[in-house]
């Protein structure tokens, strides 16, 4: 929950905010009208709650996201933002969004969770904490509200007080309980289309400064080759997430993602393969809870990069 002088600048979505256990809060243009939706665990429930009208919820996101820095008007019609108590909001507005302005607003956990929270046996945790201390480089995978996120964070507790993390992400998600994290955060262009500051463009300034370990919050384009590049040039111990449906459709996401920045699947399996030393994958199962489902190892195949599962949940 986030604390309660931040509560005010979300109107009467602050009731729901305020309610223990919340993690994301949505705003739906609906046929009646905005409807409120909450997951504070087994999953998504709509919520009553009177949003006044798309105008309403359209005045909330603009005022939002420019405490942010961000713009969000015709000219800008989606934006994301990171507000005070590291609280996730994003916004789109019409004719993107063709019914209404769509609001999503992602809460922190107040406290980071650690391997043992995660309820996994002791020969996963024992190779996820083994894998940490021997400074393997990781891939955590898994869809939309899986707790990729969640996990890095967790493993990253893990890390030495002695060694420092470069932490890399779009807008800021990840709070980590480490005492020697430099967090660097992306930066959209201005309004004359000048001063932007890309994934791509922070990886490579991060490697000046004298990481131990490189963290990206979440592979989704291009900086896929400067990350690869950084962990097959020393930088050992690093992790990033990537969003996939199964662990095997993980090689097909890392290759839709070398497309963009030229590499072949070929020359991505000879990145890959020698970069990224274990794939961990989540799912959220239908009572919401968040879990490590398999482990893997990525593997050339005969047309590029593949993978082998090295262990799997069984149900």
């Amino acid at each position: 929950m986030p604390p309660p002088e931040l509560l005010a600048r979300f109107g009467p979505l602050s009731v729901v905010l305020a309610r223990p256990g919340v993690t994301d809060v949505l705003v739906t243009p609906g046929p009646s009208g905005p409807e409120v939706w909450a997951d504070s665990g087994p999953g998504l429930v709509r919520v009553p709650v009177p949003m006044g009208g798309d105008s309403s919820v359209r005045r909330l996101a603009v005022n939002l996201l420019a405490e942010g820095g961000r713009a969000l008007d015709d000219a800008h019609p989606a934006g994301d933002a990171r507000l005070p108590g590291d609280i996730r909001v994003h916004a789109v507005l019409p004719p993107l969004s063709r019914d209404g302005v769509a609001l999503s607003i992602r809460v922190p956990r107040p406290e980071p969770l650690s391997l043992e929270d995660w309820g996994l046996s002791g020969d996963v945790a024992a190779r996820l904490r083994g894998a940490v201390l021997g400074r393997r480089n990781l891939l955590i995978a898994g869809g939309t509200g899986t707790g990729k996120t969640t996990l890095v964070a967790s493993l990253l507790r893990e890390v030495p007080a002695s060694e420092r993390i470069v932490l890399i992400e779009d807008v800021a998600e990840l709070s980590i309980d480490h005492p020697h994290v430099v967090h660097l955060e992306s930066r959209s262009a201005n309004p004359e289309g000048l001063g932007a500051w890309t994934l791509s463009d922070l990886l490579r300034e991060s490697l000046r400064m004298r990481p131990d370990r490189l963290v990206v919050g979440e592979c989704r384009g291009a900086e896929l080759s400067v990350m690869l590049t950084a962990l097959n040039t020393g930088h050992d111990g690093s992790a990033t997430t990537l969003h996939a449906g199964t662990l095997a459709g993980v090689p097909a996401r890392l290759e839709a993602l070398g497309a963009l920045s030229g590499l072949s699947p070929e020359a991505l399996a000879g990145q890959a393969v020698a970069a990224i030393h274990l794939v961990v994958f989540l799912r959220r199962d239908a009572s919401g809870r968040r879990r490590v489902e398999a482990l893997g190892e990525l593997v050339n195949g005969p047309a590029g990069i593949a993978i082998r599962a090295t262990w799997a949940e069984t149900q």
